[in-house]
């Protein structure tokens, strides 16, 4: 048996979404024509009671063309110094936008109203780069899969609104937060111009993610999508997966959060552990004491056919998922014990 906690991304296609992507109507995409991608679209901006979106092949493409409908060469965005576009995403905000990112220390990837303010360059001042976007994660990966208060979030819209801010969400895994907290994807339509969510991690999907977004930043979204080779033909077929995983596999992210914290739980137990990130969804991030040494741990686990990653300075990262079994979670806990 194969234990695989690397990532939400290894999951395989369910039985149900395999049937559901083979019975596709399919068009061609380029034109619009693709009758389930424009199903899902449509479907995805009325969940958000947005006006558009748009299917990508990447949530990092996603991403990268929000930051390029918001801003211009030589402007700057403020995200948390753990966010996912400024540490994975390949340098793409300078490579794609020519922007610079202004890092705001926060804690586990997340930030508050007044730290934004101190971050925004004065717009009159022309030695810095012009502040033009706030981005946030949610929820936060290298946070370990920390939830966002809401309050917060409607704190920093209004500083945005005072400085005439671009706001945007990077909500790869915001399927989670909504399992964790009682906000709506509405609620969330309501605050963000732009939203990215994932259908590949969470929710099981084989790839894709969706870009939504208000009528006048989304109409370049497409020109965006195709500049950086995003374009697809019969994407339909994929798009088919996401609407399936809407329908079965929102609700039962509860299982992969409810494990996860069992997870956590026996880590604490362990004297080679020396802390273990609060665990609130199906991230769980703990860092060995000092004298253990993290490459030897993650072997010892592989010995055992467990995978998981290190994520530096000793910190390690389990990621509970749709294909984490019952069985697999038993085992798993029975072999931390022997640490």
């Amino acid at each position: 048996m194969i234990i695989d906690l690397r990532s939400d991304t290894v999951t395989k296609p369910t039985k149900g979404m395999l049937e559901a992507m083979m019975n596709a109507k399919v068009g061609d995409d380029i034109y619009k024509e693709d009758p389930t991608v424009n199903a899902l679209e449509q479907r995805l901006a009325d969940m958000f009671g947005m006006d558009q979106a748009l299917f990508f092949p990447s949530g990092s493409m996603a991403n990268q063309t929000a930051l390029k409908l918001h801003t211009q060469p030589g402007e700057q965005l403020i995200c948390d110094k753990y966010a996912h576009i400024f540490n994975y995403e390949g340098g793409g905000a300078s490579f794609n936008s020519g922007i610079s990112c202004r890092l705001i220390d926060g804690h586990r990837g997340m930030f508050n109203a007044k730290q934004v303010s101190e971050a925004i360059n004065p717009s009159h001042f022309y030695h810095s780069p012009l502040t033009s976007l706030v981005a946030i994660e949610n929820t936060t990966n290298k946070g370990g899969g920390a939830c966002w208060d809401f309050g917060e979030l409607k704190r920093i819209k209004s500083v945005c609104d005072k400085h005439d801010l671009g706001y945007h969400l990077d909500g790869a895994r915001l399927w989670n937060a909504f399992i964790n907290t009682n906000e709506t994807a509405r609620d969330y339509g309501q605050l963000f111009d732009t939203i990215s969510v994932c259908l590949s991690k969470g929710l099981g999907c084989p790839i894709g993610s969706v870009l939504i977004g208000n009528k006048e930043l989304m109409e370049n979204a497409i020109r965006i999508r195709k500049i950086f080779g995003g374009a697809m033909r019969q994407v339909g077929y994929l798009a088919a997966a996401g609407l399936y995983a809407l329908d079965h596999h929102i609700e039962r992210l509860s299982d992969d959060h409810t494990k996860a914290k069992d997870i956590g739980k026996e880590l604490k137990k362990l004297s080679i552990i020396k802390t273990v990130e609060p665990v609130e969804t199906n991230i769980v991030i703990f860092e060995l004491e000092s004298h253990i040494d993290d490459t030897e741990f993650v072997q010892q686990l592989l010995d055992y056919n467990i995978h998981i990653i290190s994520m530096g300075s000793n910190k390690l990262r389990m990621v509970t998922h749709l294909d984490y079994t019952d069985e697999m979670h038993g085992r798993l806990l029975e072999i931390l014990n022997k640490f």
